[in-house]
């Protein structure tokens, strides 16, 4: 049998951020699941904060170069890599001078949430996509971690859908507190439209909250995991398997939930 293929999608993984959920489960679980016997691919957005010598991050120019259009911006995508050593670990990085380059995350030194967040988020979900078709390397699962990739699931089913590489590819989506307050830009789903994804199928993420974001990526979604025990209200009202929270305890319980969500895709295909 075939190793299956996981391609994690985190906003964070520590020791290039502070920990955090998010940034603590971006690190384990990928390597305890490759332990298990998968084969594993891992993003994250290279925030300029993160040290690129001392956490040895190089660019990897035959993936770097595209351009991607966001609100009739070009922006140059630049994909850069780097090992966790101990855990046997690739990294893969999505970069931009206009996004990233920035010594922070999503705040500025007062506190005030980033106004291109909204920006930021298409940039990487976009990002990601076009570089795993750049790698060749077709995922059975993909996993998304954290609201900034909140937009991968729908792209998976619109846009990408057609694309060999992820046509029969199936997404889980972890939610998380991880809250931030108010909203993004009120116009995130008009800069998030592209070629195959129609107004109708944006109408989720029209008031751009955390709340909404993370049902929205849900609702596109063939599974949803609980991450935080706060958010255990995103997952009710689904229609898709949920995975309850499973605190420090979870990685026999996920590696079953993949199979679960994979076996229940092919009986649904046959």
């Amino acid at each position: 049998m075939n190793k299956k293929r996981i391609l994690y999608i985190s906003q964070e993984i520590t020791p290039y951020l502070p920990e955090s959920e998010i940034a603590n489960m971006g690190r384990n679980l990928p390597q305890g699941i490759q332990e298990k016997g998968r084969e594993i691919r891992t993003f994250m957005p290279k925030f300029g904060c993160i040290n690129e010598r001392r956490n040895q991050l190089h660019e990897v120019i035959r993936l770097s170069g595209m351009n991607l259009i966001i609100d009739d911006n070009d922006h140059p995508l630049i994909i850069k890599v780097a090992s966790i050593q101990p855990a046997r670990m690739q990294v893969y990085f999505i970069d931009n001078e206009d996004f990233f380059q920035r010594k922070a995350v999503l705040t500025d030194k007062e506190g005030k949430f980033f106004e291109d967040n909204d920006e930021r988020a298409i940039f990487f979900c976009r990002g990601v996509l076009e570089t795993v078709k750049k790698l060749g390397w077709a995922p059975d699962l993909i996993h998304c971690h954290g609201w900034m990739t909140s937009l991968i699931p729908l792209y998976l089913k619109t846009s990408y859908k057609n694309e060999p590489l992820f046509e029969n590819a199936k997404i889980v989506t972890s939610v998380y507190n991880d809250c931030f307050k108010g909203s993004l830009d009120e116009s995130f789903a008009k800069k998030a439209k592209m070629d195959g994804v129609s107004d109708e199928d944006l109408k989720d993420f029209a008031a751009p909250t955390h709340d909404s974001l993370c049902k929205a990526a849900a609702a596109w979604s063939d599974g949803v995991i609980i991450g935080s025990k706060e958010a255990e209200g995103i997952g009710k009202d689904l229609s898709t398997p949920v995975l309850e929270f499973q605190g420090d305890d979870y990685l026999d319980a996920y590696n079953q939930f993949y199979d679960e969500v994979l076996v229940e895709e092919e009986v649904l295909a046959e």
